[in-house]
């Protein structure tokens, strides 16, 4: 039988505090924690393994698109997780949640579709330049 790789949280180079608010996108390398608000995409670096967390007071207004994300706050959007989401109970997500490995915590709320990719990459999002 083979044995599932056990996963490791990265370390956290990036703090959005919870009286900080930005408008605008957000593209990050490694880990990145969220306890403010973000209006704009939030979008790990490609080729790079990134790991959002969204704690309880984090709110994201746009789609998200990272390899693992962690979540126990509010995201209006969709969200990518190319691998990994874990919703804790008081995840809130409004829109679609694409992933290959998924946790949810009961009191976690998915308003929207829940979309299995497996053997797939999820979808990037669109590029403006």
């Amino acid at each position: 039988m083979a044995r599932k790789k056990r996963f490791r949280l990265p370390k956290i180079t990036t703090v959005i505090g919870p009286e900080t608010a930005i408008m605008g996108s957000v593209r990050f390398d490694g880990g990145l924690h969220l306890d403010g608000t973000v209006k704009g995409d939030v979008e790990g670096k490609p080729g790079k393994d990134s790991t959002l967390t969204v704690g309880r007071t984090g709110t994201i207004e746009g789609d998200v698109c990272v390899t693992n994300v962690i979540l126990d706050g509010t995201v209006m959007g969709d969200v990518r997780a190319a691998e990994r989401a874990e919703l804790a109970r008081n995840a809130r997500v409004t829109g679609k949640l694409y992933y290959q490995w998924l946790d949810m915590a009961m009191g976690a709320q998915v308003n929207g579709q829940l979309i299995h990719g497996q053997g797939q990459e999820a979808p990037l999002l669109r590029y403006d330049g």
